[in-house]
């Protein structure tokens, strides 16, 4: 995973990440796991996923792999806190994996492939590690079709440069819609696609997720980004100021959509 990462690895960032669970995020997938299998977890980040997935396949040996060496040592530290023996997590490449044709049952990625500059080619990787049988399973946002009330317009300000934001950097923000074909492009003899979505509505999930990004956008690495490419401190404050007026709407809500795949031989 050579490629920048368009958000980094602030406090805002690790928030966010640190908040999924393998209920909230891999429920397509949870249907085909059973214990004894090998997983391994692309772009595993702070490892909240992984160590679901972990105590879901137990005894079954699970790796969580990421780029970024300090989320890679933070991961293994949680999983040490709780106590999970069947979990291990390393420094890994999506493009070139550090294991042998057909080391595992189960490769998942959790919004990672939208990052990658040549996503077809990290799903041949996968396909490369996967075991006769197996199944790769991938989910990513897809931001051009987030959808939210009231229309606050700094938030359509918001989308608009989250937009090319991303794509100056590397990878497809609306990547969610074009997994399928990505599966398709890289081999798989089938491939099942679904869709499922995060809702934040409620008092506090509308502090978390606004406050969440309204800290993004002035602090993250994406704000850096966002200055490279014109944006002043002005309307990163604008845009910011505008989670929050969201965040205080009493009816405030806002829905984010998801495409999943899950492909096989």
């Amino acid at each position: 995973m050579a490629e920048a990462y368009t958000h980094g690895h602030h406090d805002s960032v690790l928030r966010s990440h640190e908040w999924r669970t393998a209920e909230n995020s891999a429920a397509y997938l949870l249907p085909r796991l059973r214990p004894g299998l090998r997983v391994l977890d692309v772009g595993a980040g702070p490892g909240t996923i992984t160590i679901d997935l972990a105590r879901l396949v137990a005894p079954g040996e699970v790796r969580g792999v990421d780029a970024a060496h300090d989320v890679v040592a933070k991961a293994a530290a949680l999983a040490a806190e709780r106590g999970i023996p069947n979990l291990t997590f390393a420094v890994d490449d999506a493009y070139a994996l550090d294991a042998p044709d057909g080391a595992f049952d189960v490769v998942h990625a959790h919004q990672v492939l939208q990052h990658l500059a040549r996503p077809v080619d990290a799903l041949r990787e996968f396909r490369r590690v996967l075991a006769p049988g197996g199944v790769v399973a991938v989910r990513d946002v897809d931001y051009e079709g987030v959808i939210w009330h009231p229309r606050v317009p700094a938030l359509d300000e918001w989308l608009g440069l989250y937009l090319r934001v991303h794509r100056s950097v590397t990878g497809e923000p609306a990547a969610g819609r074009v997994l399928k074909a990505w599966a398709r492009a890289a081999g798989f003899a089938e491939v099942e696609p679904s869709a499922s979505v995060w809702l934040f509505e409620s008092p506090g999930d509308r502090a978390w997720w606004g406050g969440m990004w309204a800290d993004r956008v002035l602090h993250s690495a994406f704000a850096r980004h966002a200055r490279a490419l014109g944006a002043d401190d002005a309307a990163l404050q604008r845009i910011a100021d505008g989670w929050r007026e969201w965040t205080a709407a009493e009816d405030g809500w806002i829905l984010v959509p998801h495409g999943e795949v899950l492909a096989h031989g």
